[in-house]
């Protein structure tokens, strides 16, 4: 018998075509880690931890996967390297795609690849709003906190907003 992990994915991208790179993502997932069962609206949000860059669109998914956390991470960068993510020293900074497993399932993972849930998912308005539109009753296995408690109580004070693509 097969058993499926519900995954919580974060996507986002803060240079152009920022939402071509969320939708390639969003297929490359759906091919290569688990079938989409649910998706958030589209937000936008300005950077967080820097300044330098242009506004965010960032997208949850939830996933369900037979894969291993492991193998969903090297999945992740590989997606994340074809669309010419380049990693650099500095934690913050302006990318083309930027892929974060926020919960496997209600697993705590603490390894030197990989912390889940995400250390710092109720930190961010800008993961927090997409995250509670789909799975507000999702309780954070750590903090023992459903994702709309997280959201209410969140010190975040940067901007989010629906996003609004433009018509041609």
């Amino acid at each position: 018998m097969t058993h499926f992990k519900e995954l919580f994915l974060l996507t986002g991208s803060n240079i152009e075509p920022r939402l071509d790179y969320l939708e390639k993502a969003e297929l490359h997932i759906a091919e290569r880690i688990g079938s989409i069962v649910k998706s958030s609206s589209i937000f936008e949000s300005e950077p967080w931890g820097f300044t330098d860059g242009g506004a965010f669109l960032n997208k949850v998914l939830r996933v369900e996967t037979e894969l291993t956390a492991d193998e969903v991470l090297s999945i992740i960068l590989d997606i994340e390297k074809v669309a010419g993510r380049q990693r650099t020293t500095n934690q913050y900074s302006s990318r083309t795609l930027d892929i974060d497993i926020l919960y496997f399932g209600d697993e705590i993972i603490k390894s030197d690849r990989l912390l889940v849930p995400h250390p710092r998912l109720q930190e961010r308005r800008f993961t927090l709003m997409p995250l509670a539109e789909i799975a507000a009753d999702f309780i954070h296995p750590v903090l023992k906190a459903t994702n709309a408690e997280l959201l209410h109580a969140i010190n975040d004070d940067s901007k989010v907003w629906s996003f609004k693509a433009e018509k041609l």
